[in-house]
């Protein structure tokens, strides 16, 4: 199968402000109808990198390209075939939703037919139809973030850009606006990038995430892949609970010659342990009478590999 084409592209990008670096020689590719996820905490170089390449920041070194375009010598190409939707999106409230979208419209060059039909078949695809003449200030933030989907979409971008698109959204409405957003890629084919702190709701839909901490990118990759290489340190970390849950299940677990270290946490202990150490466990808690309630070894989730990835910061 042909590598699909590199639609965001970064290459040493960094940016200073003062003594402080926001973002720290950022070498990132995302392909062509990829959802790609940029996680960190508040703080870690996310919004930095997406101004970046909006053209609306410039960089201190390196570059940034969308569709071959770079972002900081041709931020005009760049705004027409990207689409941005802030953390906090806004729009004129003494306007409806359609009356929203026709301006945007406007502002892009679009003729009147235009203009209309696309805000009436992005109106639909958002599920906003029902309220395109309500005025906007009356909407709640979930209306808002869909309303804000079908804002980007009017210009018909080829890259989508997503700053904290779930913040303050219900579980419903996080559940709806992630199901549009894979859609983009999937049946639109276009390129999406996702800022967030979101574990989570990003792991259900993103093809690939990047750990961002501190303004340096820590790894990047599928969750499985990351998952992988978190393992690949040698050292495990296992939730065990059993009954009894008497003082010698802690000393046997203790005992166990390959485990390092052992915890209470809320209703089950916490083994460090070198290597895969599953087996043993079990087999040691059933010799010894004991009957094994659960046993899970963390890792393969976005959670632990953030966190994992987090502490070897030393953040």
């Amino acid at each position: 199968m042909a590598e699909k084409q590199a639609m965001i592209q970064t290459e040493g990008l960094t940016k200073k402000y003062g003594e402080k670096t926001a973002v720290n020689e950022l070498n990132l590719t995302v392909a062509r109808g990829e959802v790609f996820g940029l996680l960190g905490p508040n703080g870690a170089g996310k919004t930095t990198t997406i101004l970046m390449l909006l053209g609306l920041s410039e960089p201190t070194a390196g570059s940034a390209f969308i569709d071959g375009k770079n972002c900081t010598r041709n931020p005009i190409e760049v705004k027409r075939i990207a689409g941005y939707l802030p953390d906090n999106v806004g729009f004129y409230g003494d306007m409806t939703g359609r009356e929203n979208l026709c301006f945007t419209g406007r502002l892009n060059g679009l003729s009147e037919k235009e203009i209309d039909e696309r805000a009436e078949r992005f109106l639909e695809r958002v599920g906003m139809a029902y309220a395109a003449d309500q005025k906007t200030g009356t909407y709640s933030k979930g209306m808002k973030q869909r309303l804000g989907i079908a804002d980007v979409l009017m210009k018909d971008p080829k890259v989508v850009i997503l700053d904290e698109p779930t913040l303050g959204l219900d579980p419903e409405g996080i559940r709806e606006l992630m199901t549009l957003i894979r859609e983009l890629a999937e049946r639109d084919d276009r390129t999406v990038l996702i800022s967030s702190h979101q574990l989570h709701q990003i792991q259900q839909i993103c093809d690939r995430v990047g750990i961002f901490v501190s303004g340096t990118l820590m790894a990047c990759g599928k969750i499985d892949e990351l998952s992988k290489q978190i393992g690949q340190s040698g050292r495990t970390t296992l939730e065990v609970a059993a009954a009894p849950d008497d003082n010698k299940l802690k000393e046997t677990l203790r005992g166990l010659p390959a485990v390092l270290d052992v915890t209470r946490e809320s209703g089950h202990y916490l083994l460090t342990a070198e290597g895969d150490a599953r087996k043993l466990v079990a087999d040691t808690l059933c010799a010894g009478g004991y009957s094994l309630l659960h046993l899970r070894q963390r890792g393969g989730d976005l959670d632990e590999i953030y966190r994992r990835y987090f502490e070897e910061e030393g953040a």
